[in-house]
């Protein structure tokens, strides 16, 4: 691995625009290191592209390193594109995990980040966009075009260029339904942008697929591999980068699936997740196998509407945390000596997000101071009264997750919980509603935390563990869990203490560790929330 120069004195040396993983401010130097030594830690941190040869790439390209005077470093794909790069066939650069950066950063550009990804600028345009955020159309083109190279337009456009590359190679849909389907406004800017990104019409795209989609580097950010035989269904590889705990978070989801909406099936290590998605524009199954190839997991998806294609992906990608940094996290971490053996233990622990934010926290709510199983038999009868059923079940899955707009009238009597937890059920619903609360992927995070706190019901605890899942901000310490473990420093964690807090509940669950929730356990009495064996 190259070593990363990270002082002050690199970064107040460097030229050109700042480009950063988590924790580090890189020079031009430091990332050509990173290019010689095809450091796949820093896939989709930044790329880089070859003035000779007119192509970009990913830092882990195979290719023969280029002299450095010929490359020019992007800190986002949509930047090198607009520079008049075109991807390079062998690395695809398009095929990497989004950056960590975004996921840990509150700033307007990081949550920017996160809307693009959830195809809001597709679905709602850059002035959209620009209201969630807060600030007009002018700050939010700005700020992206100062940082990232390339404006929300721009970014969103290389987003569609890749669901389009996804839909030509695992499908055989009709170029004009791909078009459409992956959020382009007519078949002429389709085929225009294609040309242009991938050097190549849509039909020699198609006919490009790598025969060799298995080998390491060839599954792309969400696919492609051999087409479908199966109307109806995407196959796609989900990249991540560095080790992955496949296993702790099946035995997280299996412990926590809902009756009717998720389904775990198979032995440890073989099994397959499966849930039901309320998507912008239809319904959707994602179904996840544990078993990793190298380097990705494999997922299908069923959709009622391709154009959900973006946004289903993403979502299933932050419920698995795929695109997390697990070096930047072990380093830290593992500088604890109270963290050091759970992190060499359990490496490359996630940190589990949300597929629906607003499901999270109806479901913390609902399953607070309950175990795993009574969260279940909860879930299961609000499911059952006011989910609403797919239109064709799927084995096990037969129904969607109740929408708030139907739970914040309902009187809730037949789920069987008391008249204050349906209380706080259907307050929290109508706030989501008239979106007093939201929970939408580039929400701030403090100012729905602080919305979640005003809510009768919701204490500390809950409000924390949604903005941890819901939110998948990566750095939420929850009151009360590091205080009985001698010698740890919390305050060491930031930015990655949720992904403490897993080390712990993990190890508590597997009897490795100090128990810190159960040795606060008595204290908690208006505001209990997860460890592995609770509902949260």
């Amino acid at each position: 691995m190259a070593v990363v120069p990270t002082s002050v004195s690199d970064f107040r040396q460097r030229r050109g625009p700042v480009c950063r993983t988590v924790g580090r401010v890189m020079t031009e130097d430091s990332r050509y290191e990173a290019v010689r030594s095809r450091d796949a830690r820093f896939d989709g941190a930044f790329f880089f592209a070859v003035s000779t040869t007119g192509i970009y790439c990913r830092p882990s390209c195979p290719a023969t390193t280029p002299r450095r005077r010929n490359v020019r470093f992007y800190p986002t794909a949509a930047a090198a594109q607009g520079s008049g790069f075109r991807a390079c066939r062998r690395c695809r650069p398009d095929a990497v995990p989004g950056s960590a950066e975004w996921n840990a950063r509150a700033d307007v550009v990081g949550r920017a980040m996160r809307l693009i990804g959830d195809g809001v600028v597709d679905r709602e345009g850059v002035a959209g966009l620009a209201d969630r955020l807060g600030y007009s159309a002018r700050q939010v083109q700005r700020q992206l075009t100062a940082e990232l190279g390339a404006g929300p337009v721009a970014l969103a456009r290389a987003q569609r260029a890749h669901t389009a590359r996804i839909l030509l190679q695992t499908t055989g849909l009709p170029v004009s339904e791909i078009a459409f389907a992956a959020g382009f406004a007519s078949v002429r800017q389709f085929n225009d942008t294609i040309k242009e990104i991938y050097a190549l019409t849509p039909s020699g795209l198609r006919a490009a697929r790598p025969a060799g989609a298995g080998r390491p580097g060839k599954g792309t950010r969400s696919g492609p591999v051999a087409p479908s035989t199966t109307p109806g269904v995407l196959p796609l590889r989900l990249p991540f980068r560095g080790p992955y705990a496949a296993r702790q978070i099946f035995d997280h989801l299996q412990r926590h699936a809902l009756p009717g909406v998720e389904d775990v099936s198979g032995a440890p290590g073989r099994r397959t997740y499966r849930r039901t998605l309320r998507l912008p524009n239809g319904t959707g199954i994602a179904e996840v196998d544990e078993a990793t190839g190298a380097g990705w997991l494999d997922c299908r998806l069923h959709l009622a509407e391709l154009r959900d294609l973006t946004t289903a992906t993403q979502r299933v990608r932050r419920l698995f945390d795929l695109d997390a940094d697990p070096y930047a996290i072990a380093e830290r971490l593992a500088a604890d000596p109270a963290l050091a053996p759970l992190v060499a233990l359990y490496p490359g622990l996630r940190s589990p997000g949300a597929a629906d934010p607003q499901e999270v926290a109806v479901r913390a709510v609902l399953g607070r101071r309950l175990s795993a199983a009574g969260a279940r038999t909860l879930g299961g009868a609000l499911v059952a009264g006011y989910g609403e059923p797919l239109p064709q079940p799927a084995g096990a899955l037969t129904r969607l997750f109740p929408r708030v707009e139907d739970l914040a009238p309902a009187a809730l009597t037949g789920v069987g919980l008391p008249e204050a937890r349906r209380a706080a059920l259907r307050t929290l619903s109508a706030a989501l509603v008239d979106r007093t609360v939201t929970l939408d992927a580039g929400t701030d995070r403090d100012a729905a935390e602080r919305a979640l706190l005003g809510l009768p019901g919701i204490g500390p605890r809950t409000a924390g563990y949604v903005r941890m899942r819901a939110l998948g901000d990566p750095d939420v310490l929850l009151t009360g869990e590091a205080t009985a473990i001698e010698g740890a420093d919390p305050s060491a964690w930031r930015p990655w203490r949720s992904y403490a807090m897993h080390y712990l509940w993990t190890a508590e669950g597997a009897g490795s560790s100090p128990d810190p929730v159960a040795a606060n356990r008595d204290r908690q009495t208006t505001d209990t929330c997860t460890t592995p064996n609770r509902h949260h």
